[in-house]
């Protein structure tokens, strides 16, 4: 019988060295020819080289690991891509750099992957990252370096540095009552596409409308410039909508000591674009917006005087806590409940 040839599709990363699979991943990292120009030295040395512009540097760092934050094939049939998972991992990082006022400059990834890994799949995965940082907006940063290694499932942990061009990072403890609360960005189309990701409707039967909903959850667009616009307009708090509106809203709410009133009004309509799901689905699209995360946008809060920056709308107020409403979210002036993801309660 004669042997299948190996193919991009079918060669697995057990057939490659590890010089050899870096080998193929480095020329995708290098952002059309050039890095980042707060990346000093890239791919290739011990350690990589960047600079700090104004003498500090913000840090985050995320993980996503296969069948706890993405599968490889849902319930829908969909497929994750490489592609898919390179850019949520530059997404959710360039994210917390914006949700302190910074603008991302250099990105460091850890790889971890099984034998069984098709080559191609890794190699989507580095075109998925630098994807996502030039078509969000991160001009100014690139993939610096990183590691790579064995083990039994995917994981992709991305380490992001920031720089605040000499402002002030804005913090989730700055809040004051009589802020006005807003919200740039979406809430609630990212876990409307994961519910419909998680349902057994098939990928090939959703309309369009459907589909963007799951390209979102797979591939989300935090809107990176609002961040900058909203330190320089002189927010006093504000923090990555990750995990839901309600449950991030209460992590701001308990660090500035205050209460986050929503506006019923001001939030129907963020559930436009979620009916194709909803109606579907037969689920309620206010419970997305409410509990929803992945989205990425930007919860902030302002001083009322100010005119709120491009890109943010005012969504609820800021409240003094009283005995009868202790510091969290509320809707109208009624409790609500936290809602969102919690990574280990899920």
């Amino acid at each position: 019988m004669p042997e299948i040839p190996l193919t991009e599709h079918t060669l697995t990363v057990a057939a490659l060295s590890e010089a050899e699979l870096l080998a193929r991943i480095f020329p995708r990292l290098e952002m059309g020819g050039t890095h980042g120009s707060a990346t000093l030295l890239g791919p290739g040395d011990d350690a990589a080289l960047v600079s700090a512009p104004d003498g500090r540097t913000l840090i985050s760092i995320d993980t996503q690991t296969q069948d706890q934050d993405f599968r490889l094939e849902w319930n829908n049939g969909y497929r994750t891509t490489g592609y898919d998972v390179g850019w949520k991992a530059a997404a959710q990082n360039l994210s917390d750099i914006n949700a302190m006022g910074g603008v991302a400059m250099s990105l460091v990834v850890s790889l971890t992957l099984p034998p069984e890994t098709p080559v191609s799949w890794v190699a989507d995965l580095a075109d998925g990252l630098t994807a996502g940082i030039s078509e969000l907006g991160a001009l100014d940063c690139s993939v610096a370096g990183g590691d790579l290694g064995r083990g039994r499932e995917i994981s992709v942990t991305v380490a992001v540095l920031g720089s605040l061009a000499g402002g002030e990072a804005v913090l989730r403890s700055g809040a004051r009552a009589g802020d006005v609360v807003a919200l740039a960005g979406t809430v609630g189309r990212a876990a409307a596409g994961f519910a419909l990701l998680e349902s057994e409707n098939a990928v090939q039967s959703l309309a369009p409308a459907q589909r963007a909903l799951v390209e979102l959850q797979c591939r989300p667009r935090p809107p990176l410039s609002a961040g900058p616009l909203a330190m320089a307009a002189g927010a006093t708090a504000m923090l990555d909508i990750s995990d839901g509106l309600v449950r991030d809203g209460t992590r701001l709410a308990l660090a500035s000591g205050i209460v986050l009133d929503l506006d019923p009004a001001a939030l129907k309509p963020l559930s436009e674009g979620l009916t194709p799901a909803s109606d579907l689905l037969g689920a309620d699209p206010m419970a997305w917006v409410l509990g929803g995360g992945e989205d990425h946008g930007l919860l902030a809060t302002f001083p009322a005087d100010v005119q709120l920056p491009a890109g943010f709308t005012a969504i609820g107020s800021v409240q003094a806590p009283e005995s009868s409403t202790p510091p969290g979210v509320t809707i109208a002036g009624h409790a609500v409940g936290t809602g969102g993801w919690d990574h280990f309660a899920d």
